[in-house]
């Protein structure tokens, strides 16, 4: 098949296309969209389906209204994958499907697929996965080097509009101790100046490394000897979680259902219900590198079913099933 993808950030052009890459596929990635550029790729790509994911530049009102307008009439089976539900459910991935009305939506949110199915919409839910490409084994790097890093970004303005936001919990069991308690965290990521209303305290300038671009951070994951990984909600896990993992990275993570259900805590990760727990298990893992390296192994080994491959055979499956593709 010929499958076009209508996106141009980093974070997902080298994930799920490369899964539909690996499958024998066709793939093209759009760039930037315009009225010019959209027209071209229907014409001389000829795709078999049209794919639109995340919540980029890409998904400005200006450009629904045009990928609507262009795609609509053509007939091409069109989805959306619907990665930032549920938080921004109501103000972006709804009003993204009423204005370009795809033939299918993806969420990684199984509890909003009543409100697709509600809009008449056939829908499914698929998770996020990891992709070898980008987030691979490797030689630990000196300039990442550290014993605790994370990589995320800080959200403070989006954290004080949802205070009751889970990733708040997950921060003040996960960094919040390690922050008050002067154990050094090396984070890489945007806005952690900011979070002092979370956290207590101000992050030390000298442990921020402000932002990494998307296909290095498998760098810091290969350089720590033990990587934090934030949670956004009880009920699903967050891409880094499988990108940790696939990485060879040693991942200390939040005590939820979600990652219980896909991951064996002591064996392929390690998770924390509290920020005395978080504080013990670190001095536990830094002294007892031998059992780091068989968890990390066994993470490594656990994650492989939840590769971009099988990610991208399943929304096939799913299409086919629903007659949305042939």
């Amino acid at each position: 098949m010929n499958i076009l993808f209508l996106e141009s950030h980093p974070m997902w052009i080298h994930g799920l296309p490369n899964g539909f890459r690996d499958l024998g596929h066709r793939v093209r990635i759009s760039g930037p969209l315009s009225e010019a550029v959209i027209r071209r790729l229907l014409e001389d790509f000829k795709p078999d389906l049209i794919v639109s994911l995340g919540w980029t530049l890409q998904h400005k009102p200006e450009k629904r209204q045009l990928v609507h307008n262009l795609v609509r009439p053509t007939g091409i089976p069109f989805a959306f994958w619907a990665t930032e539900d549920p938080t921004h459910h109501e103000t972006f991935s709804l009003p993204y499907v009423q204005a370009v009305q795809p033939d299918f939506v993806f969420t990684i949110c199984k509890s909003k697929l009543e409100d697709y199915a509600g809009m008449g919409i056939p829908c499914a839910h698929m998770d996020f996965g990891f992709h070898p490409s980008v987030h691979h084994t490797g030689k630990s790097s000196p300039k990442y080097r550290s014993r605790i890093a994370a990589v995320a970004n800080g959200y403070p303005k989006i954290l004080k509009k949802y205070p009751r936001h889970y990733r708040i919990q997950s921060i003040k069991h996960l960094i919040k101790p390690l922050v008050q308690g002067g154990i050094r965290i090396d984070i890489w990521g945007r806005n952690w100046a900011g979070m002092k209303p979370v956290l207590g305290v101000k992050v030390p300038a000298k442990w921020l490394h402000g932002h990494l671009t998307y296909p290095r951070a498998h760098k810091v994951y290969n350089s720590a000897k033990i990587v934090i990984g934030p949670q956004n909600h009880l009920t699903q896990v967050t891409q880094r979680t499988y990108e940790i993992l696939g990485s060879g990275g040693f991942l200390i993570t939040n005590d939820t259902p979600a990652v219980r259900e896909l991951f064996r805590p002591g064996r392929e990760l390690v998770v924390s219900g509290s920020a005395d727990e978080t504080k013990r298990l670190i001095r536990y893992y830094l002294k007892h590198p031998l059992e780091r390296r068989k968890i990390q192994e066994q993470g490594l080994e656990a994650v492989q079913k939840h590769h971009y491959k099988h990610r991208a055979a399943y929304m096939l499956d799913e299409l086919r099933k629903h007659r949305i593709i042939r």
